[in-house]
């Protein structure tokens, strides 16, 4: 998406907005769940991926606004430093606290306050010293330089206007040899208009993700290596979303036409560095349909 100094302002504080009321929201609330994805009043459970069965997992800090589980595929190894960009209620950062233990260090960057006082209200519950929570704009991030060994986002750089602004400031925080593993939402096609120019939709992370293509080749010009696809996953909108801005007749065509839409996790490692045994060991998943996944196959 295209923006002005301007527009792009007025988008981040859509999305500031939206995602501070949505950490003031109780996740106890009956028939509340949070989204990626939602419009108007309405809030929809289409993108975000099962958690419960992963170790570290806190289910008051998920607030189901994920599209995928990087920190399955982040190779986080034990005393690792990882920084979790848009960190929302902490629920990335305490999966990730289980894989580098307590000889490591999380750091979860959000710049809606109401999360951010959310994430540090669930670290001091269960009682963790190493994982901290910073408010800031991951296009800026409150990080020196060289600071992690590894980096994960989970459905957040749709969100942001400079995608290769944010990709910049990965490649400035990591440690020569260090990498990432980043969930997001991608396009093949066109969206339509109606949906691509709508703030609300950029908030809910559809209108402001971009063609695939084009977010590959903001990790790559950068000079990142090893640049993979993890998973790869097709989104689908629910008439009732789509019904705020298509006509029948136009759903009926967004539904059967070129455009798609998909949440990838993708990796990508700084190049420098000595690469760590234990950290470069193969490490599988299992996808959907049972086949071994992992982050340096080239499946998906």
């Amino acid at each position: 998406m295209n923006t002005d100094h301007k527009t792009a302002e007025d988008l981040k504080e859509t999305v500031r907005k939206k995602y501070s009321l949505i950490g003031e929201q109780s996740t106890s609330t009956p028939d509340k769940e949070s989204s990626c994805c939602g419009s108007g009043e309405e809030v929809y459970s289409v993108m975000s991926d099962d958690y419960s069965k992963v170790e570290g997992y806190n289910k008051e800090a998920d607030l189901g606004l994920g599209c995928g589980l990087p920190t399955q595929f982040a190779k986080i190894s034990e005393g690792d430093t990882v920084i979790d960009l848009g960190s929302g209620a902490g629920n990335d950062c305490f999966v990730a606290r289980h894989e580098t233990g307590e000889t490591g260090k999380v750091i979860g960057v959000d710049f809606a306050e109401s999360m951010i006082e959310k994430a540090r209200s669930n670290a001091d519950k269960m009682g963790f010293n190493n994982v901290e929570f910073r408010y800031g704009d991951i296009e800026e991030m409150p990080v020196p330089d060289n600071a992690a060994d590894v980096i994960v986002s989970n459905c957040v750089l749709n969100l942001v206007p400079d995608k290769s602004k944010v990709f910049s400031e990965i490649f400035r925080t990591l440690k020569p040899g260090g990498h990432f593993s980043i969930s997001d939402i991608v396009l093949e096609g066109d969206l339509p208009d109606a949906m691509r120019e709508d703030a609300e939709m950029y908030a809910g992370c559809v209108s402001g993700a971009i063609r695939k293509e084009e977010y590959l080749g903001y990790i790559k010009a950068l000079g990142f290596e090893n640049v993979t696809i993890q998973k790869e996953k097709p989104i689908v909108i629910p008439d009732e979303i789509l019904a705020n801005y298509l006509s029948e007749t136009e759903i009926e065509e967004f539904k059967h036409g070129d455009p798609g839409i998909y949440s990838i996790t993708v990796f990508g490692q700084k190049p420098g560095g000595e690469p760590d045994s234990k950290k470069w060991q193969q490490k599988t998943e299992m996808t959907g349909d049972g086949s071994a996944c992992g982050p340096d196959s080239g499946c998906c």
